[in-house]
């Protein structure tokens, strides 16, 4: 399959979609509903809701099913950026190559602009769940997903673990608790969301889980690694902006060539996962591949 085509249809269908679903920038309050939009359609890949849409069709889904849930999972990342860039934690002035949030409609909106992503992306949700022709068993059951992918025992927890972390000495512990908290929850709770929503057995979504527990990791695994090697072009961000901050990452605890070789080892727990599978699970190897690559490419 052609990845480059497939996440470029999947990107525009979201964005589609979310369009539908958000108010118009210009209803009141505006300012609110600018600084929302300014950071949800600033360009981000939609990996989140790529792979619950692919993971829903790994099992068989109709698309129109998983979208509101995809949807709400890319709102919900975008709250996270406003906030992780604010002063008070990261204070980032990059994001995506354009200025955050902050720095353009200031401290307070910002963190305005975060809470109605977030609250909006549960409400979508909860639209979603109300369809007609919806198992209201598996959509509550994915609302259940994303929040503790979101919550105190997923990102939320893993940001705080995250700053606590700052003035220690990184170990291999420690980073695997942030990571697999800050960003491989809700990544893993992605999947999760497809997989549920699109009617998965108990067999298919055990396997797709441990592909998303992979993933997840190997996501944050890679962005550390290209945090020093990537490039402001290849990122969006400054580069060394761990180090600057002493961020517990595991290129500090491992070494860089350990790292990497780590990379590789979730890629193939990744791809391991997804054996039972036939080709309808194509996009989720292929994103695997895609995530770990671009920072650690196979060898010739």
């Amino acid at each position: 399959m052609n990845l480059e085509r497939y996440l470029e249809q999947r990107r525009k269908l979201v964005d589609q979609t979310l369009k539908q679903l958000l108010v118009d920038h210009e209803t009141p309050p505006r300012t609110l509903n600018k600084a929302m939009q300014y950071s949800l359609f600033s360009g981000g890949k939609r990996i989140r809701p790529i792979l619950a849409l692919a993971s829903g069709e790994a099992v068989g889904a109709r698309l129109a099913r998983i979208l509101p849930f995809a949807c709400a999972l890319e709102m919900i990342h975008s709250y996270s950026l406003v906030h992780d860039d604010l002063p008070a934690m990261d204070d980032d002035d990059l994001r995506r190559g354009k200025p955050t949030n902050h720095k353009v409609f200031g401290e307070a909106m910002a963190i305005l602009a975060g809470d109605g992503l977030l609250t909006e992306a549960f409400r979508i949700m909860a639209q979603g769940a109300l369809r007609k022709r919806q198992d209201r068993t598996a959509a509550l059951q994915a609302i259940w997903e994303v929040a503790a992918g979101a919550g105190m025992a997923g990102m939320v927890g893993g940001q705080v673990a995250d700053i606590e972390a700052e003035q220690k000495k990184p170990t291999r512990k420690i980073v695997e608790y942030i990571h697999t908290r800050k960003t491989g929850a809700l990544l893993r709770a992605s999947v999760r969301v497809g997989a549920r929503v699109g009617g998965a057995t108990s067999r298919q979504f055990t396997r797709i889980d441990q592909y998303g527990t992979a993933v997840g990791l190997a996501f944050q695994v890679t962005d550390d690694i290209l945090d020093i090697e990537g490039g402001t072009e290849k990122t969006g961000k400054r580069v060394g902006r761990d180090a600057e901050l002493n961020k517990a990452t595991y290129p500090a605890a491992l070494g860089m060539k350990k790292t990497k070789q780590y990379a590789r080892e979730l890629l193939d727990d990744a791809l391991s996962a997804l054996k039972t599978f036939g080709p309808k699970a194509e996009p989720l190897r292929q994103i695997a591949l895609f995530v770990v690559e671009r920072a650690v490419p196979a060898e010739p």
